[in-house]
């Protein structure tokens, strides 16, 4: 299927840490579409280097507002230094969908627990599949019918809790769903006193194969997104244990 172009505009723009910056963008195209974990090319005007970012959002905000949203960290490639220099309320640009990435189950599908383990701005499309799982959640609960979600597990591993994307939002849902979501937050360089409302979620290094180890199960799909060395020593150790090369999907950005 050939993936919709869709003139978009940015109808938002916030710092979500010292160097990430968050955009929400208004999708022109009613066809325009993706499943929770994909990411857009990002067109540019003027700039001849196409940006790709995954999609934090759900795929519900863009049924319901025709809305995205981004988080792209600051680097010296043309899109992220636009976006953080440039980039302004109404700024005109393009998307389109792409990757394999996704979590998209259907009505009738058995019930999965997820475990994301992400690291970095590797949580983006994590926070995607997070939301859209909360989403189904919801319809099943209001409904009494729709795909059952299983239990989800995220470890988030970053720098220090200002590098933490998205806590709150991440933190909103495990208040709301306690007896489906769970997060264990990781930081591998804190300098800094850590938030009482934080700590009881904050575990000090990195994130452990153990703690992976014992979400192992035949019912289990694990979504894993960060840097190469993280993505590729977590796959392996799956691997290693006998999950299914099914059951594990896995992102390198970067």
């Amino acid at each position: 299927m050939k993936q919709v172009v869709s003139a978009a505009k940015v109808c938002g723009a916030a710092a979500e840490s010292p160097s990430v910056k968050r955009l929400h963008l208004l999708v022109a195209d009613k066809d325009f579409s993706f499943k929770a974990g994909q990411w857009v090319d990002f067109f540019i005007p003027g700039v001849s280097v196409v940006g790709g970012f995954s999609i934090c959002s759900s795929p519900r905000l863009l049924k319901q507002e025709r809305m995205i949203e981004l988080a792209v960290k600051y680097a010296n490639h043309p899109p992220a230094v636009w976006i953080h220099n440039q980039c302004t309320l109404d700024s005109e640009v393009a998307v389109r969908v792409g990757g394999e990435f996704f979590f998209d189950p259907q009505p009738a599908d058995a019930s999965r627990n997820l475990v994301l383990i992400a690291g970095g701005v590797g949580i983006n499309p994590l926070l995607s599949i997070l939301r859209h799982a909360a989403d189904l959640h919801r319809d099943r609960a209001n409904k009494g019918s729709g795909y059952e979600v299983g239990t989800i597990k995220l470890f988030y591993s970053a720098k220090n809790t200002s590098e933490l994307l998205f806590k709150q939002n991440i933190l909103d849902l495990v208040n709301e769903f306690p007896e489906k979501i769970a997060c264990s937050l990781h930081v591998t360089k804190q300098t800094t006193q850590i938030s009482a409302e934080l700590q009881p979620y904050i575990t000090e290094g990195r994130i452990t194969e153990k703690e992976i180890r014992d979400h192992i199960s035949k019912e289990t799909l694990f979504y894993i997104c960060g840097p190469p060395p993280m993505t590729d020593f977590f796959s392996k150790q799956l691997e290693n244990s006998h999950v299914p090369k099914e059951h594990i999907c896995f992102e390198k950005w970067w």
